[in-house]
């Protein structure tokens, strides 16, 4: 069921009788030896800790954003009015500097019920959020607990302004030790996606989520560096240090976004993305399309990708962003 109302699907569920016969996928899975959140090699001097989610900006002022670029996985979501924020993932890395960060959403804690106990980092929520959280499995490190792990950087507009850094974050919960559940299946080192499935990565991929203004995400393979180049409005999308996103791997989950009912200050509806069902998935991974479908059936569960045979989609080992891209917003160029 969706956190705030009733049951939510994904885009475009099986019928009844299909879904008491078919046995979902199983969950990802990762070598004992290797990051959950990248599959790659695990330090084995690495003390162990929880995932880190920081939520961070991508409005227009809010550019560019610290540490997209050193987070395992970092997953876009629909907020108001066209606009998207990211929800980053730390856990094999740290960042040094990460922000600017904005308030929490229903969406994250939707999507942070697969990782297991987590840190959460953001900048404030509405009433009815912010007792989701307090509900929540999860280690609250906002800057309402702790404002001293947060600082204003000069020369940005507030509320763009607001930045903090990984290691104070975890330091701020040093209980928290059990590692995220893996969100992805990957591929052993040096293999290449299956042929069978996927087709070569096309010109770009395009997601675009538009309301009273529109934010558009295209990615596109780079042989040199075996990476798929994120542009964000057009342009490259930089971090703070000039760096362009890049990740190895890149998942498009289409679903529908519902009206919470609630507003933002500005009045624009507050939108939850519907994450319980199945829909259409494509993958980025390889300098290969992927074309597959993702299953969640129950909030307890992990989403699963998987090709139109029912195999899961492997990815490169590295990192990953995760698009969710709203219903018929999806296309290659």
């Amino acid at each position: 069921m969706c956190l705030l109302a009733g049951a939510c699907g994904g885009g475009g569920k099986k019928d009844e009788a299909a879904s008491t016969t078919t046995q979902p996928p199983p969950p990802p899975t990762v070598d004992a030896n290797a990051y959950p959140l990248t599959g790659l090699p695990r330090d084995p001097a690495a003390p162990p800790r929880a995932a880190l989610v920081v939520k961070i900006d991508n409005a227009p002022k809010a550019l560019p954003q610290a540490g997209i670029n050193d987070a395992d996985v970092v997953v876009e979501e629909g907020v108001e009015g066209g606009v998207t924020r990211f929800a980053t993932l730390f856990h094999s890395r740290d960042a040094a500097s990460v922000g600017p960060v904005r308030s929490a959403r229903s969406t994250d804690l939707l999507f942070a019920q697969q990782l297991g106990r987590l840190l959460f980092a953001y900048s404030g929520a509405n009433a009815v959020f912010a007792d989701l959280i307090r509900k929540a499995p999860l280690a609250d490190v906002g800057v309402g607990r702790f404002p001293a792990l947060y600082r204003r950087e000069p020369g940005r507009p507030s509320p763009y302004n607001l930045f903090s850094e990984t290691r104070g974050l975890y330091a701020s919960a040093p209980d928290e030790k059990t590692p995220p559940v893996p969100l992805f299946s990957y591929r052993a080192a040096g293999e290449a996606p299956p042929e069978a499935g996927s087709e070569p990565a096309p010109r770009g991929v395009q997601a675009v989520w538009k309301l009273n203004i529109t934010t558009t995400a295209v990615y596109s393979w780079d042989e040199a560096s075996k990476t798929f180049k994120r542009t964000n409005n057009g342009q490259p999308h930089l971090d703070a240090a000039g760096t362009q996103v890049a990740p190895e791997n890149v998942v498009f989950q289409v679903c529908g976004y519902r009206n919470t009912g609630l507003v933002d200050t500005s009045g624009a509806a507050v939108p939850e993305a519907e994450l319980i069902g199945e829909g259409e998935a494509w993958v980025l991974t390889g300098g290969r399309l992927i074309k597959g479908r993702w299953s969640r059936p129950t909030e307890a569960q992990t989403t699963t990708y998987t090709l139109p045979s029912g195999e899961p989609i492997k990815l490169t080992p590295g990192r990953t962003w995760l698009e969710l891209v709203p219903l018929g917003n999806l296309s290659a160029l």
